[in-house]
């Protein structure tokens, strides 16, 4: 069977991962999954689509049901944090620990009959332009492409960057969260499939500011801790009024709106782009009609100039046909994860499998629409 659909799959810390599953477990299942020739993943979308190209989403639910949040982002110290990030990156480690070594998982991908492209973010020094690495299972090297899968999902909020190559990477959701415009270019695509993860914030907590001035407050009568106490009850006092606590608060809430903004604005390039094409393919058609019915014995002549014209315009998506897409938005409903906060509670395994269940049945919903089998 010739391979002609795409898999987009964007970012979501954990959740994102287990709806994922879920959506590509419903695939799997379908007489799409067959026809899959090439996955486009940012972070989890990497993780997830890494995993479905050597099909084995099995053993990624496994390890996923294992899971806990120190097993990912385990926090640091607070002494450490200023130098080394609020968290210690452990994924790498429990990856090779519980699925096998990253670089014969890139190798496998190599030889895998589905083409799997990663994006992660530039944050070496000389890095311009877009600021965007793709890497493809088919072009980059095992060891690079390793490299490349578990910094695209290097979450900058709590971690360094990573060496990808001779490139400095983090977290891909920066500059494509929802890598859709890398396979409506790619040649040979009949067919998208995407899913979106929809992410519901949680309310940024000041808690642990009120902790932390309980402590100090022993010891209030020593001049450097009544200076630090002071910045203390400011930061909670700029909290009680909705406003960033702290630098890393500024942060987290910057990288919501960059990872939102761009994943919002390409799926309005895509909807654009198909509306543009279809479209200028009415007004074509419209065109000639309205010459052979009205132009006389010029006519027919004038339509064929005219559509020659139209093949000639120069707009940028005028070579582009319109590529239908199967498009699942997901958000976690009552059964979100969370990895970012000092003290997440442990992940149950009843949450876990909702998650899964919630990917598996939102596709499910729309190849039922479609009447996919």
């Amino acid at each position: 069977m010739d391979r002609d659909v795409a898999v987009v799959l964007s970012g979501g810390a954990v959740n994102g991962v287990l709806l994922e599953l879920g959506f590509l477990k419903r695939l799997r299942d379908s007489e799409l999954w067959p026809r899959i020739g090439w996955i486009y993943g940012t972070s989890a979308g990497a993780l997830t689509g890494t995993m479905a190209a050597l099909d084995r989403l099995d053993e990624l639910e496994e390890f996923m049901l294992r899971l806990q949040p120190d097993d990912t982002f385990r926090p640091n110290r607070l002494w450490r944090q200023p130098l080394l990030g609020s968290h210690d990156y452990r994924l790498p480690e429990t990856v090779r620990d519980r699925i096998g070594d990253t670089v014969q998982l890139a190798r496998d991908l190599a030889a895998a009959p589905v083409e799997v492209f990663v994006t992660a973010t530039d944050v070496s020094v000389d890095a311009q332009g877009a600021y965007e690495l793709l890497y493809s299972s088919r072009t980059t090297s095992p060891e690079e492409m390793a490299e490349a899968i578990l910094a695209s999902a290097a979450i900058s909020g709590l971690v360094l960057p990573m060496r990808v190559g001779d490139r400095i990477a983090t977290d891909g959701a920066w500059v494509r969260n929802f890598p859709l415009g890398h396979a409506y270019h790619r040649p040979g695509v009949e067919l998208i499939v995407s899913f979106r993860y929809l992410p519901t914030y949680p309310e940024s907590s000041a808690l642990w500011l009120g902790r932390l001035r309980r402590r100090l407050e022993r010891f209030g009568r020593v001049p450097p801790v009544a200076a630090l106490l002071a910045e203390v009850r400011e930061a909670e006092e700029r909290a009680a009024r909705g406003e960033p606590a702290h630098w890393g608060d500024l942060i987290v809430r910057l990288m919501r709106v960059t990872v939102q903004q761009n994943t919002i604005q390409e799926e309005k390039w895509a909807q654009e782009k198909d509306e543009s094409i279809a479209e200028l393919a009415r007004l074509r058609e419209e065109v000639g009609r309205v010459l052979r019915a009205e132009g006389g014995r010029r006519g027919e002549r004038l339509a064929r100039s005219i559509d020659e014209r139209f093949a000639a315009a120069e707009f940028p998506f005028r070579h582009d046909r319109l590529v239908p897409r199967v498009a699942v938005q997901g958000t976690v409903g009552h059964a979100s994860l969370e990895t970012t906060s000092r003290n997440p509670q442990p992940w149950t395994d009843d949450a876990k499998r909702k998650l899964i269940e919630r990917g598996y049945s939102l596709l499910d919903e729309e190849l039922r629409e479609l009447r996919v089998a």
